[in-house]
């Protein structure tokens, strides 16, 4: 606002200084005489104050119809922008009004309106680093993806746009599900723009997919020095990438580098329950017991789970069931309430025939609803304790019914030290309880070792009345409550 009120009190300061000039200049009496030759022309003060702004004007205009004739011979036979020099203006505010309304338009979702507008943007505005990525955003709106192609291939084409382009194009090939272009794209565009966090998390993406775990690592060390992922995930992928290299040099026959990849992984990721147990196995066969300890014991401070429990059992397989509690008692120690601790515990226990001790440590989980896993503990327990055939029917038969813990489904299976197989010696009766998984999940093909079915001797056809004795005769737990 104020420097309009400058501009105009500038024109009015020189009108009134012109207005001035013409007064004094037409009261002066003094002539101006011009001699050429024989003649002479004499005018007044005034007179040749209007003669000098003509001929200024003539001269202007003389040195304009010039330009204009250069230029309209040069447009005829040399350059079809020669008339930019007098027509830019108005071309310039035509295309920058065209591509404001072609914004407007591409905001409100018309690509078709979007489009024409910035068509005639990029002819007006003669600068299609501009008007390029509009029209490819346009195109893409109004569903014409190759045309929308053409200009982000023409983006790629220059220096200052390439990356532009690029990106254009890599969203395309994954839309288009065409994982190899959009994996070249993508390479590209992180060589034109190395820090862009975006494009280096699609391209990590693509390598993954494409088992290319070198190139992954590679592209996620990129991240890290861009500090494109927090230190904790940028660990977790890694560990993620050591372990599938190491499950391939194992394949390969490379037992020494599938081992150091497997144990980097653990230490990368110790939360990684695959890693971890892959890293342990290798240890274990390698003789280095202890170290594989430690990673199991760092692994189960974060989370403790049952197939870290498994794997620490191979560590010494032969032990007796006396030394293995006391061995895992260091393992327990690290998180003595977790609800893993307390069934592994008790199951434990049921191996070196503690049925106290099985007990109390299943009644201290104080579910609110018994788990599959826990009546399947305490079936065992009735069991060694003398109870009859048909209270050990009962607690299985509401395992049957019981929630599921999230592990024990698939990884009790592994583990040697957790057999629910019990044969009382101190009991006539003969019938056992057999280890398998489908007691608790009849669909189930696995066999875990933290479910009981019923004696393989029952009659199918007792089936109901096992669950009606369940109901009706089946001891409550004490941790129900």
């Amino acid at each position: 606002m104020l420097g309009r009120l400058i501009y105009v009190a500038i024109i009015m300061a020189v009108l009134l200084a012109g207005g001035f000039a013409l007064d004094f200049l037409s009261k002066e009496q003094g002539t101006i005489e011009i001699v050429y030759g024989d003649k002479v022309w004499d005018y007044t003060l005034f007179e040749a104050s209007l003669i000098l702004v003509a001929g200024i004007i003539l001269l202007m205009a003389a040195v304009w119809v010039v330009k204009f004739v250069i230029a309209l011979v040069r447009f005829i036979f040399l350059d079809d922008k020669a008339f930019d020099g007098f027509l830019g203006r108005r071309r310039e505010r035509l295309g920058l009004d065209a591509l404001a309304k072609g914004m407007v338009a591409l905001e409100i979702g018309d690509g078709k309106a979007a489009y024409k507008k910035f068509k005639r943007a990029e002819h007006k505005l003669g600068r299609p680093e501009l008007t390029r990525l509009m029209n490819a955003k346009a195109a893409d709106m109004a569903g014409d993806r190759d045309r929308a192609e053409t200009y982000y291939k023409a983006l790629a084409s220059e220096a200052s746009t390439a990356f532009v382009g690029v990106s254009g194009m890599l969203t395309h090939a994954l839309e288009n599900d065409k994982p190899d272009r959009a994996l070249k794209l993508a390479s590209k565009a992180h060589e034109l723009a190395p820090k862009d966090a975006g494009t280096m998390d699609t391209l990590f993406t693509l390598q993954s997919q494409k088992f290319d775990w070198a190139g992954a690592r590679k592209t996620l060390t990129a991240q890290r020095k861009a500090k494109a992922l927090p230190k904790p995930e940028a660990d977790r992928r890694e560990g993620g990438l050591a372990l599938a290299q190491a499950l391939d040099a194992e394949e390969a026959g490379e037992i020494e580098h599938a081992r150091s990849l497997a144990v980097e992984a653990a230490k990368l990721d110790p939360g990684n329950t695959e890693a971890v147990t892959t890293a342990v196995r290798h240890l274990v066969d390698s003789g280095s017991k202890r170290t594989a300890s430690k990673l199991i014991q760092d692994s189960w401070r974060i989370e403790p789970r049952a197939r870290l429990a498994a794997a620490y059992a191979t560590i010494e397989p032969d032990e007796a069931p006396a030394a293995r509690r006391r061995r895992f008692d260091d393992l327990f120690s690290l998180k003595p309430d977790h609800p893993e601790t307390r069934f592994l515990q008790a199951e434990l226990a049921l191996v070196a025939e503690d049925w106290t001790g099985a007990r109390k440590s299943i009644e201290a989980l104080k579910e609110t609803e018994p788990s599959a896993r826990s009546c399947a503990i305490f079936a065992a327990i009735a069991r060694g304790e003398g109870e009859s055939d048909h209270i050990v029917r009962g607690w299985l038969a509401r395992a049957l019914g019981a929630p599921r813990n999230a592990d024990s489904d698939t990884e009790i299976s592994h583990a040697a030290m957790l057999p629910l197989l019990i044969e009382p010696s101190s009991q006539g009766d003969t019938d056992e309880i057999v280890v398998a998984e489908d007691a608790a999940q009849p669909d189930t093909e696995a066999t875990p070792a933290n479910s009981v079915t019923e004696p393989a001797s029952e009659d199918d056809a007792n089936a109901d009345d096992v669950q009606i004795q369940s109901d009706d005769e089946a001891p409550k737990p004490a941790a129900a409550g």
